[in-house]
C-alpha cells in the first residue's frame, strides 16, 4: 500500500507538467468565440414523472446545439433524465429511492433518451455516440486516459458525444450522484472553452426571487461573491438530484481548473450560446489542472481526519509536505494510500491528502520529528505522512453562505 501512495505522488506530479493554461473565452460576452463547449442538461428541464421525456424541451435543446455544431463548434451533451424518463415505461409513479430500482429505471431510460436524440439531431445530420461514465472513470488514471481517448475520438469524427452517469452499474459507493460535477470533470478532461449548466433556474439569486432576490450577475470569486447567498439543494420539479448547490459546485470546478461556467435556465440556451447576459457567469479561478486533484478536492470519498497544529495548516498552504510533527489527532479509519481530510485546531477543513500510513500506525507517529521516526520505526517510516504532490489546499466556504 505504501508503494502505492508513492506511485500516485510521482504520477501526480507528471501528470501536472504542463496543465496550468486557461480557456481564451473570457467573458460571457465571448462564448460565441468557443471552439469546444461542454453542456449539461438537467432532469427537470427534460423529463416529468407525468410526461418521462419532454419533447418541445429536447427539440428546442437539440435544435440550439445543432445549429453551433454546424457552425464549426465542438459540442459535447452531458444529459441527465434516464431515471426519470423510465418511470412511466415501469409503472412508477415516483422516483425511487432503492438503488436497484432507480438502476432498472435508468436502463429503460436511457434507451429511450438517446433514441430521441439520434431522432432529432439526424434533423442535423449530426450523428451522436453515447458515453457512459461512473466516478471510477475519472478517478483511476488509466481508466479517465481511455474516456479522454474516446470523447476526443468521437469529435474528431465529427461525432456529437452524449455522456451520462452509467447509472445502471453505479454504487452507492463509487457514484457522483449528480451529472454536474461529471461535466465539470468532462469539461476539464477534454479542456473545453465553457461549460454550460442548464436547468429550469434562470441564475443564481441571493436569495429566492420571490423573496426579493437579486441575481447575481457573474462570480469572479466563490467565497467572497456568495456570502450570504442561499443556494437551493433541490430543483422545483422534484426530479433532479441536486438543485442549485450541485450547479454552483460544478462551476467552481470548472473555474478552478481554467474553465469558465455559466449557470441558467435550459430556456435560455440560444441567448447563453450567443453571449448574452444571461445566467450566472463564473469567471476562471485557477489554471488547469490534474484531473486526479480536482477529483481529490471534490470528489474522493473522504476515510478519516487529521488534525494540524497552526504550523503545519501554514505548511500546506504554503505547499510543502505534511509532517507527522505537525499533525495533534487522528480520527477514522483507513489505508496507506487512501484519501484523508486535514482540518486546524478550530475544525475547519484546510485540505484534502492521499495519506502514506494506515489509521493503525499514525498514532504512534504524532508529534514526532522525521529523524526520529526512521530511528524508532525504521527508514521506511522517515518520511511524510502526505506528499505535497498528492495534497490540495481548500477554501471553505463562508459560513454565511447558507444552503436551502
Amino acid at each position: 500500500m505504501e508503494q502505492q501512495a508513492s506511485k500516485s505522488a510521482i504520477q501526480l506530479s507528471t501528470e501536472s507538467r504542463g496543465k496550468n493554461r486557461r480557456s481564451a473565452v473570457e467573458s460571457r460576452e465571448e462564448l460565441p468565440k468557443a471552439r469546444r463547449v461542454v453542456v449539461k442538461v438537467g432532469s427537470s428541464s427534460l423529463t416529468s414523472i407525468e410526461n418521462s421525456i419532454d419533447e418541445n424541451a429536447l427539440r428546442s435543446i437539440v435544435d440550439a446545439l445543432g445549429r453551433i455544431k454546424a457552425q464549426g463548434v465542438e459540442v459535447v451533451f452531458v444529459s441527465s433524465g434516464a431515471i426519470t424518463a423510465g418511470l412511466q415505461p415501469l409503472g412508477l409513479s415516483k422516483r425511487p429511492k432503492d438503488l436497484a430500482t432507480k438502476q432498472a429505471a435508468a436502463s429503460v431510460g436511457q434507451g429511450l433518451l438517446i433514441s430521441r436524440y439520434t431522432e432529432h439531431f439526424a434533423r442535423y445530420d449530426v450523428t451522436v455516440g453515447q458515453v457512459l461514465v461512473t466516478a471510477e472513470d475519472l478517478m483511476r488514471h488509466s481508466q479517465y486516459k481511455n474516456a479522454h481517448r474516446q470523447i476526443e475520438r468521437l469529435l474528431d469524427l465529427g461525432i456529437l458525444p452524449i455522456v451520462n452517469e452509467n447509472d445502471a452499474v453505479a454504487t452507492h459507493e463509487i457514484r457522483f450522484g449528480d451529472n454536474d460535477r461529471i461535466a465539470a470533470l468532462v469539461a476539464h478532461l477534454i479542456k473545453a472553452d465553457a461549460l454550460l449548466l442548464l436547468s429550469d433556474v434562470d441564475a443564481l439569486y441571493t436569495r429566492p426571487p420571490k423573496d426579493g432576490g437579486e441575481r447575481i450577475a457573474t462570480v469572479t470569486d466563490p467565497i467572497a461573491d456568495l456570502e450570504g447567498v442561499e443556494i437551493g439543494t433541490v430543483g422545483r420539479a422534484g426530479v433532479g438530484s441536486g438543485g442549485m448547490v450541485t450547479k454552483v459546485q460544478a462551476a467552481r470546478i470548472a473555474a478552478a481548473s481554467g474553465i469558465p461556467a455559466l449557470v441558467t435556465s435550459a430556456a435560455n440556451i440560444e441567448s447563453a450560446l450567443a453571449g448574452d447576459d444571461v445566467g450566472t457567469w463564473f469567471a476562471t479561478t485557477g489554471g488547469r489542472r490534474n484531473v486526479r486533484l480536482l477529483w481529490l478536492a471534490h470528489l474522493a470519498d473522504i476515510k478519516g481526519t487529521l488534525t494540524l497544529d497552526d504550523g503545519a495548516v501554514e505548511a500546506i498552504r504554503g505547499r510543502r509536505s505534511l509532517l507527522a510533527a505537525g499533525v495533534t489527532a487522528v480520527d477514522g479509519t483507513f489505508s496507506a494510500g487512501d484519501p484523508v481530510s486535514m482540518v486546524d485546531a478550530a475544525g475547519t477543513e484546510v485540505g484534502h491528502g492521499l495519506v502514506n500510513y494506515g489509521s493503525d500506525e499514525i498514532p504512534g507517529m504524532l508529534g514526532k520529528r522525521t529523524y526520529e521516526l526512521g530511528e524508532e520505526f525504521g527508514e521506511d517510516y522517515a518520511r511524510e505522512l502526505v506528499h505535497v504532490d498528492n495534497l490540495v489546499n481548500l477554501r471553505p466556504r463562508s459560513a454565511r453562505t447558507t444552503l436551502k
